[in-house]
């Protein structure tokens, strides 16, 4: 088959649903008027033999920007999705194992964060009260169980920032109702038998089991971890981050509430385990719960033994239904896009559930796919190089950030945490900045791109978290700095003691939004 590189982009076959496959094609149609006749045209091809994957519950507070951009009401969100809210995340157990060893990565930026050397006054006049505690209004909300807005906040406002825990098969279930009821998307049902490319290399069409050809100008690649198009196709190399980032498997399970008015958590609890550490999300109908671990330092049932002690230790039955497994290899393909073929999702990679990065980056290459979408063949190349060089920094610095949890651990108890804080596995470019981080704070400068997925801020709530102090004196501060940072952080408490009586619980205001709807403006 003959291609002419001079064809116009027209029409994107993303094959492949779930969470990844009907975000980028709600984020194309809508930016792209596939509703409109004229616009372009969007297919989604999805094999009806499998399922989502369904892990990736929590989001990041960008995907309120995405839903709210593609049209999907935040109540629909709340009622369809068994969705709640998420403030960040707490860790547990991950510093030296003790009792009283937890801190928070939430979601507000320090108050002040721009302004003042928060670190330097923290160290100096603070050290006893946990970094996020001081200088963040959210660990208190958490605490508390709060909710991040109030009933009369209209939908996508809010009055603390926030995300969202929610089933990730309703969630998709969601998106395809939108996308092929409001958004133009025309969906195919049926199994991809068969590839079939132009003279140049290029995918001119997929052959399916029932519906025969489906052709396309570009392909986008959402077939999870199978990677189809990408990987098993093209055979794009796979990068391994088994090096730095042990855990391979995970153990999924869904605990019901002890009451049907149990408190609903608003963060992500992240316990340490002895060879891994169990993820808790907080659904308005269930807990989300699962281990994720290192296959080379435990077994599996050394590991789902560990789960259900986790289960019962928090308020769940003694005896849960056999958990589901997942397999996966910690890491991402070396190329995103090749000729005309992109992956998005899990086909692009995967390393762990901590800190929900999997949908952050799944929003991140619809938006940037959508921006940069070529307006033909010609252009295509110039637009993959950029693509491949943008993510190849984005899946690099996700891998820094998740180390960072471990790198700087006291934990000596298994040789999982003595592997994890080994110098041997941590990138040189982490190694590079806890150097210079001796010496002065995580800051914008070390994380310059426009779009960076982990602040510098969170870098700064994890590192002070896990314990991290820099040389003694080497924060070097301004005169009277000291006094402006302790300004903002007495801020910080008069919001905590003005937010924590004005705002509702989590279950208060999922109900309240159940029965009576949220203002849309």
């Amino acid at each position: 088959m003959g291609a002419q590189l001079s064809e116009a982009v027209k029409h994107v076959v993303i094959v492949g649903g779930g969470s990844a496959g009907w975000l980028t094609a709600a984020v194309l149609a809508t930016a792209h008027g596939a509703d409109t006749g004229a616009g372009l045209q969007v297919t989604l091809l999805e094999s009806p033999d499998i399922g989502p994957i369904g892990v990736g519950e929590g989001t990041w507070p960008t995907m309120r920007d995405t839903l709210r951009g593609v049209g999907v009401s935040e109540t629909d969100l709340i009622r369809h999705c068994d969705a709640a809210f998420k403030q960040g995340s707490r860790f547990n157990g991950w510093v030296d194992g003790s009792p009283a060893d937890h801190y928070f990565h939430p979601f507000v930026l320090p108050q002040g964060y721009t302004e003042a050397n928060l670190a330097a006054a923290w160290l100096e006049r603070h050290a006893n009260v946990p970094f996020a505690d001081l200088v963040s209004f959210q660990p208190h909300l958490c605490v508390q169980g709060r909710a991040p807005k109030q009933a009369a906040t209209p939908e996508y406002a809010a009055v603390a920032n926030y995300g969202y825990h929610f089933d990730a098969g309703k969630f998709g279930l969601l998106l395809k109702r939108h996308c092929t009821e409001r958004l133009g998307v025309r969906h195919l049902l049926d199994a991809v038998v068969g590839i079939h490319s132009h003279d140049n290399g290029d995918i001119a069409l997929l052959q399916t089991r029932t519906l025969g050809a489906v052709a396309g100008d570009l392909f986008v690649d959402c077939t999870g971890m199978a990677s189809l198009l990408l990987g098993q196709h093209y055979g794009i190399e796979f990068v391994s981050q088994r090096h730095v980032l042990f855990n391979d498997t995970a153990l999924a399970v869904q605990v019901p509430y002890a009451r049907e008015d149990s408190a609903i958590a608003s963060q992500t609890l992240a316990t340490a385990q002895a060879n891994g550490w169990v993820w808790d999300i907080g659904l308005p109908t269930r807990r989300g719960v699962g281990h994720v671990y290192s296959s080379a330092h435990t077994s599996d049932d050394a590991a789902e033994a560990a789960l259900r002690r986790y289960v019962q230790s928090t308020g769940g039955p003694e005896d849960i239904v056999s958990p589901r497994k997942l397999s996966f290899e910690p890491g991402y393909r070396k190329k995103f896009w090749h000729r005309n073929c992109v992956a998005i999702g899990l086909s692009a990679g995967f390393v762990e559930p901590l800190e929900a990065s999997a949908l952050a980056l799944v929003e991140l290459s619809a938006a940037l796919l959508s921006d940069e979408l070529p307006a033909t063949r010609r252009s295509m190349d110039i637009v993959a190089q950029r693509f491949n060089n943008t993510f190849s920094y984005r899946w690099e610095r996700v891998i820094d950030f998740l180390k960072l949890h471990y790198a700087l651990t006291r934990r000596h108890d298994t040789a999982y945490w003595r592997d994890h804080a080994a110098p041997e596995h941590t990138p040189q470019r982490l190694r590079d900045l806890l150097t210079l981080w001796r010496h002065r704070p995580p800051s914008r400068r070390d994380f310059d791109r426009v779009e960076e997925l982990f602040p510098s801020a969170s870098y700064q709530y994890v590192l002070y978290g896990m314990g991290f102090r820099p040389e003694p004196g080497a924060y070097t501060r301004q005169p009277g700095s000291d006094d402006a940072a302790d300004g903002f952080f007495r801020e910080a408490a008069s919001l905590t003691r003005k937010m924590l009586p004005a705002l509702p619980g989590n279950r208060e205001l999922i109900e309240h939004i159940k029965r009576h709807g949220m203002l849309r403006v």
